[in-house]
């Protein structure tokens, strides 16, 4: 086994998945009271063993009719372009105007309560 390859896969994805919708999804299933921490573990580990080895299965199959070197542009485009859509994205949500409020005072008018009551 090459060390160096394991430490570099292993940095990768764990730094990948640090703080991912699976990690988040594995805290709010952990956060319930009612379920064994260690029930929700193990799934967790066994999905992420799963869908590891449907990428390695799928990388060995892709890679007997494409070549190393397209792989790699094709990811360096896929993440360049995920980057860029991220970026794009949260600056049109920063520039979007704050929802206005809607004005009840006109229909509130005529219901208030009394100071103090909720009746």
């Amino acid at each position: 086994m090459d060390t160096r390859t394991l430490l570099t896969v292993f940095t990768t994805v764990f730094v990948a998945e640090l703080g991912d919708k699976t990690q988040l999804a594995t805290l709010l299933f952990a956060s319930d009271r009612e379920v064994s921490r260690w029930t929700v573990f193990v799934g967790a580990a066994l999905a992420l063993v799963v869908t590891s080895a449907i990428g390695v299965l799928a990388g060995g199959v892709v890679s007997q009719y494409v070549s190393e070197k397209y792989l790699r542009y094709v990811a360096d485009v896929g993440f360049v372009t995920i980057g860029v859509w991220t970026i794009f994205k949260a600056r049109r949500s920063a520039k979007a105007p704050a929802p206005k409020e809607r004005d009840h005072s006109a229909a509130q008018s005529s219901h208030r309560f009394p100071s103090g009551s909720l009746t």
